[in-house]
């Protein structure tokens, strides 16, 4: 099973995360233009959206027939409904969010208010209730399909909803904010972040330890001209672009360098301290074995953190500056300097995962763990010399 590298805390036992997502699917599963092109969903997902959707329209009609009566209830139970698919269904996309959901019912119900009342409730009114609910969405940015149906629930309006005038706007909102509170709660105790929260803006310079999130050099800037590039409404945002690219480029990676894993091409012959190891030892191990990082592990050989050249050239410049320029003899352990939050793979982890971490991180070896025990170390150099043989037998 390939493994996702993650991020080891000090003395605990590693995890093994999921398989990696396969953006292709077989020809079987792709589509076709009578049973449309929607990517097969997990049984599991299927049951959670389901009941999230039958509980969020029942507990937002039960309220507003609690409120405002069945009748009213009843007709505005349509875009109550196709709101929950989204909300449930398709949480992620940019039609569910909270604004568009809020913003979308408010403004169609707003606008189609105002259109009943100098028009009247019928078809033609109707109809242009719906296309300017639609404008206003736009301009507002907060377009929620559903929100054309409650155009024409308030313009079609019963008796019912007639009677309460401008105050239908109310029953109206009441939904609209059950349904987001129910959606909020459940997706987040079901597994899924919701609402979606903006991805962090993008830092190109390692020494804040954060990864690009495109290798490829692609800007926030070109996602937006590529999303405005489509001509229309697109339910994608830049996150979520960012992040089928960044995916779509491990696929092609792992593709390109076939099922090679970060066992393959690891060092086996490990240079090991201690967490009582002292300064000075280590920096001496170092220099001799002309070494950047050393792994201190316990006496069962897991990992408990690294020690960096940087980490013990920092320590004794501190003490120069204190002892003047006599040469030091340091003998603090390398347990009170060391890194305890290890950046470490699996052996079974496909080295395209590697790619990112390696070169835009700014890490000179990845530990690789056999369960909880250390049994190698991937350097930049392993991990070049092996995609160039990959390139090389591609291209031989």
């Amino acid at each position: 099973m390939a493994s996702r590298p993650f991020t080891l805390p000090c003395c605990l036992k590693p995890t093994t995360m999921n398989n990696h997502t396969q953006l292709s699917l077989p020809a079987s599963r792709q589509g076709s233009p009578l049973l449309g092109g929607q990517l097969a969903t997990h049984p599991r997902e299927m049951l959670r959206a389901t009941l999230g959707a039958a509980l969020g329209l029942s507990l937002s009609v039960w309220l507003c027939q609690q409120v405002f009566g069945t009748a009213v209830a009843t007709l505005l139970i349509g875009p109550v409904g196709a709101s929950a698919i989204l909300l449930f269904a398709v949480p992620s996309g940019a039609l569910a969010q909270p604004w568009p959901i809020l913003g979308g019912y408010l403004t169609s119900a707003v606008v189609a208010t105002a259109v009943a009342q100098l028009g009247g409730h019928s078809l033609p009114m109707a109809s242009l209730a719906v296309g300017l609910s639609v404008l206003a969405m736009f301009l507002l940015r907060c377009l929620h399909p559903p929100g054309g149906a409650v155009a024409l629930c308030v313009v079609l309006a019963g008796p019912a909803l007639q009677a309460l005038g401008e105050r239908a706007i109310l029953p109206v909102m009441l939904n609209a904010l059950s349904l987001l509170t129910m959606a909020v709660l459940y997706n987040n105790l079901t597994g899924l972040r919701y609402p979606k929260r903006p991805a962090p803006q993008i830092n190109m310079h390692p020494a804040a330890d954060r990864t690009p999130a495109l290798s490829s050099g692609i800007t926030t800037e070109d996602l937006d001209t590529a999303l405005e590039g489509f001509g229309g409404f697109v339910d994608l945002t830049r996150e979520d672009l960012g992040q089928l690219i960044e995916k779509a480029e491990q696929a092609a990676m792992r593709r390109r360098v076939g099922a090679v894993q970060a066992a393959d091409i690891m060092t086996r012959e490990l240079h090991l301290i201690s967490p009582e190891t002292t300064v000075r030892d280590a920096l001496d191990l170092l220099g001799a074995m002309r070494l950047k990082v050393l792994p201190v592990t316990d006496a069962e050989q897991r990992l408990v953190g690294v020690v960096t050249l940087v980490d013990l050239a920092s320590v004794l410049d501190r003490r120069r500056l204190r002892l003047g320029r006599r040469r030091p003899n340091d003998r603090t352990p390398v347990s009170e300097i060391m890194t305890a939050q290890v950046t470490a793979v699996a052996a079974q982890a496909p080295i395209g995962d590697l790619v990112p971490l390696l070169s835009e991180r700014g890490l000179h070896a990845l530990p690789v763990l056999d369960g909880d025990r250390l049994v190698g170390l991937v350097t930049q150099t392993d991990l070049i010399g092996a995609l160039q043989r990959g390139l090389y037998g591609q291209r031989g």
